[in-house]
């Protein structure tokens, strides 16, 4: 049995909790801008004291109407500046946060408010409005559940951000500070719930030690990039899911500004105007890219050219990865090759991003490794990275000075990764859930008798500690001559041809 560890950087007081980290960094500078706020085709900061201002008050609201510490509030939206807000305020109201995805259905929805119970369900719009009184019916919870919109807006009867505000002015200073401070580290600060891909979906329940241990550890473990000056970055991922939320714990404990957008539509735009200094993505993005330049370089009839310049990327970027392993690195034709398509074509793939991104995070799941050399020969580095639900965010990823592509990192801190008899990757840290909520069987299910979470996936850890998932163990197909097959690098290398979105090997 093969074993990574990396030792945990920065602890915490077990006292302490997600929101004390934005306090600390209001404190250090209440006029630091922590959000961007499209409006009229422009972007406004937000600073930390307006943040925290609005964050308050939504905070009274849910306490005046009857949310306890410990209680959970629900959030079905896009990705959008209010979500963080609400999620925010659910922590200084002492309560869980549990998000629902904004594709779910009536008949997902109401499991999750039979389960979670809770009380108030922040929305979007109208349509999620009735999808959430919907389901509340199914679950019978029609009395019980508060459906409050996502606006600021006058919508008459129906509850908003500000009559919500407004009704929480009662409650006192003193009152919202017990509430907050009442949660340390071990107690629950969200129940996300899984697919449900196996049965029924499972709330996982993410500590406030899981979040915060998660950001101020990743500050130190990736600087390069969170800590350049005027960072800031654009969140497009579901904040449903935890990585997403993850992140933006990150950007306010370290005061990077950050911005939302929520439509594919304005994706592109958003990007240009913005002009972001990191992104986290997935693999969709990056394949799409890359599809769309190859196919807009041969409408051009550029596409030889493009070709050529795709070729040198990937030859210049595993050249460097041969130089990283003692060996000679790319040759002096290599070096002037990759210049002159720097000067010429690479700017143009860069300007996609923004302009100012070097560095991305991609994760949840594989990209191939010709998409990573050729984006990192182009000046875009792509760290590949790894996790579940479970974990929280990623419990491994590849740092800057520490990449080998193909690989999805070393562990992050405080992560102890290691590999059974069979291949499977199990995990053990500062990251890894509770246990699933109001489920102890699947919790003890999930867990080694030593404290591992069986993850499903199987992998390898080569002698540097690097991991590189190779498949799901219950993916795995065998052949009539029993041989286990694992299907997914056949699938990723299908994925790479532009005419191909999805793949699947039977």
């Amino acid at each position: 049995m093969r074993e990574a560890i990396t030792e945990l950087l920065v602890d915490l007081p077990a006292t302490s909790n997600t929101t004390d980290l934005l306090l600390r960094t209001y404190d250090a500078d209440p006029a630091r801008a922590l959000f961007a706020l499209r409006s009229d085709g422009r972007w406004r900061d937000v600073p930390a004291s307006e943040f925290l201002a609005q964050v308050s008050a939504l905070a009274k609201g849910l306490m005046a109407r009857g949310v306890q510490p410990g209680d959970a509030v629900a959030v079905m939206s896009k990705t959008r500046y209010e979500w963080t807000v609400a999620d925010v305020a659910i922590w200084f109201a002492g309560a869980a946060t549990v998000p629902i995805y904004e594709t779910s259905s009536a008949h997902q929805v109401a499991w999750i408010l039979e389960d979670a119970r809770p009380a108030v369900v922040f929305v979007e719009d109208g349509h999620k409005a009735d999808i959430v009184r919907d389901a509340a019916a199914r679950a019978g919870r029609s009395d019980a559940t508060t459906v409050v919109r996502l606006t600021t807006e006058d919508l008459g009867d129906e509850a908003t951000l500000a009559s919500f505000g407004a009704a929480g002015q009662a409650v006192s200073d003193g009152a919202l500070e017990a509430a907050r401070s009442s949660r340390g580290l071990a107690d629950a600060a969200s129940i996300v719930y899984t697919s449900g891909t196996t049965g029924r979906p499972k709330g996982c329940v993410i500590t406030h030690g899981n979040f915060a241990l998660f950001a101020v550890n990743t500050l130190e473990f990736l600087p390069e990039f969170l800590q350049q000056e005027n960072a800031r970055t654009l969140m497009f991922l579901p904040l449903a899911h935890v990585l997403a939320r993850a992140v933006q714990v990150v950007c306010f404990t370290g005061g990077i500004k950050l911005a939302h957008s929520g439509s594919a539509a304005q994706l592109l735009e958003d990007l240009t105007t913005f002009r972001p200094t990191f992104l986290l993505a997935v693999p969709r993005i990056f394949e799409k890219i890359h599809a769309t330049a190859g196919q807009r370089a041969a409408e051009a009839g550029k596409g030889r050219l493009f070709a050529a310049a795709e070729r040198t990327a990937v030859a210049y970027s595993r050249a460097v990865d041969a130089r990283a392993r003692g060996g000679r690195g790319p040759s002096a034709v290599l070096r002037a090759s990759h210049a002159v398509f720097d000067r010429i074509l690479y700017p143009r793939l860069r300007s996609v991003f923004g302009g100012e991104v070097t560095y991305t995070v991609s994760g949840a799941s594989p990209l191939s490794e010709h998409l990573t050399h050729f984006f990192r020969g182009a000046g875009i580095l792509v760290q590949e990275g790894y996790g579940l639900t479970e974990s929280t965010a990623p419990c491994t990823v590849n740092t800057v000075p520490l990449t080998r592509v193909g690989s999805v990192g070393i562990p992050m801190p405080g992560t102890s990764v290691r590999l059974d008899d069979d291949g499977e990757v199990q995990v053990r840290g500062a990251g890894i859930f509770a246990g699933y909520y109001r489920n102890e069987q699947a919790t003890a299910e999930a867990f080694t008798a030593d404290g591992y979470f069986r993850t499903g996936d199987l992998g390898s850890l080569d002698e540097d500690g690097f991991l590189t998932i190779t498949g799901r163990k219950k993916d795995l197909l065998v052949t009539a001559g029993g041989k286990n097959v694992a299907p997914g690098p056949l699938e990723e290398t299908l994925r790479e041809n532009p005419l191909v979105s999805q793949a699947v090997v039977v």
